[in-house]
């Protein structure tokens, strides 16, 4: 449905063509985007456990410059991009 999109596109401030590329600088996998909670917006690799902030809608993927989680916190995050649905 092209309004579902649209609203979704509307809430989304990094580019969906862009997300579909990226990948982690470290283990080379793919991202999840969170771009709501108190946190603000960010994207997430499970397997190196490395944040990275968004920053003016732009992606900061170097990974001196990313948060690297504990294993604890990092099961919070794939369950909660589960939730959404945002993983399987």
């Amino acid at each position: 449905d092209r309004r579902a999109q649209q609203a979704c596109d509307h809430f989304m401030t990094v580019a969906p063509a862009l997300l579909s590329i990226l990948r982690c600088p470290e283990s080379k996998k793919p991202l999840i985007y969170f771009n709501e909670g108190d946190d603000g917006e960010f994207l997430f690799c499970p397997e190196s456990r490395l944040r990275f902030s968004v920053d003016d809608d732009i992606p900061v993927m170097l990974v001196e410059e990313a948060t690297r989680l504990g294993q604890e916190e990092s099961d919070q995050l794939v369950a909660l991009a589960k939730k959404r649905g945002l993983i399987k």
